[in-house]
């Protein structure tokens, strides 16, 4: 907890003091803003967990963001945003709750220039042709093709979070984790049987590639949740398809990540083997998970 002194955030002056928000003077998005305030009452400071952070709202909720968020909870698939569980310069990912439990929440940032890497996980991926280059307009997309990517790997069997909704910048998925905390990473914790768990996430790897047709493209332990005794795999949105013209780069680039985190537990992975288990080797057929498509 921090040791600053415990006040509550006036979101009214803390909004009304900056230019950037002077569309909340604006009759319909005061409405709009009145409407969902219970339901932000968390990332705003005033919740019942014990965080406080005035930036979040500056950083991640705009009037388009906004926008989404109010839809989403019109439609029941949010009730309340809680508090952060993960931060990135592309992304938080909020606790929220619903009706039928936790849930996460993923809202893209809108007002970065991070984004300008993206392309490289878009051109060349026949899904997505024709695209704007409009800032919004390409993180609106990678929403979408997260959405669309974990799908396509819960079809065939892999653990990646259920997509459940999506709209603009905002992705609503299964929460992994309990009522203690989100589920660590891979890097963050030691396991007691890591050559184990490196085949597994090999096999992932490789039926990604084979079954699914992807490849992650940002394979690594910062990538891995353990949930519930087992590796999960997040952030897939810059996965691509076979097609993709640097989707054979993406896949060593993968697999290399995940010999180099074994190697450092003190085995002797072999990159070339690995590879050639990825690419080669009969994978199984997983029976598929809930929201697969």
């Amino acid at each position: 907890m921090s040791d600053e002194p415990d006040e509550q955030p006036d979101i009214d002056a803390l909004m009304k003091g900056e230019k950037k928000y002077e569309w909340l003077s604006e009759p319909r998005f005061q409405r709009l803003f009145n409407d969902i305030e219970d339901g932000l009452q968390g990332v705003l400071g005033r919740g019942k967990f014990e965080w406080v952070d005035r930036r979040v709202f500056d950083q991640v909720f705009d009037s388009s963001t906004l926008l989404a968020v109010h839809k989403l909870m019109q439609k029941g698939g949010i009730d309340t945003i809680d508090y952060p569980i993960a931060r990135g310069k592309e992304a938080h990912v909020f606790h929220a709750s619903t009706n039928h439990g936790p849930v996460a929440v993923k809202i893209f940032h809108t007002s970065n220039a991070v984004f300008k890497g993206l392309a490289k996980y878009i051109d060349g991926d026949p899904r997505f042709s024709g695209l704007s280059r409009r800032h919004r307009e390409l993180v609106n997309i990678w929403v979408r093709k997260e959405f669309r990517n974990l799908k396509r790997m819960r079809k065939h069997g892999l653990r990646v979070p259920e997509p459940l909704d999506s709209l603009k910048n905002v992705l609503v998925m299964s929460y992994l984790g309990d009522d203690k905390g989100a589920s660590p990473r891979l890097k963050d914790i030691t396991i007691d049987k890591p050559y184990e768990v490196f085949e597994e996430l090999l096999d992932f790897v490789a039926v990604n590639w084979q079954s699914c047709g992807l490849v992650h493209a940002d394979f690594s332990e910062y990538n891995v949740l353990w949930y519930d005794g087992e590796p999960w795999v997040i952030d897939v949105g810059q996965a691509v398809i076979h097609r993709h013209p640097n989707a054979e780069e993406f896949l060593v680039r993968d697999v290399t990540r995940l010999v180099e985190w074994i190697n450092r537990q003190g085995y002797s992975a072999e990159l070339a083997e690995s590879l050639a288990r990825v690419l080669d080797d009969p994978v199984p057929t997983l029976p598929p998970l809930s929201g697969g498509d």
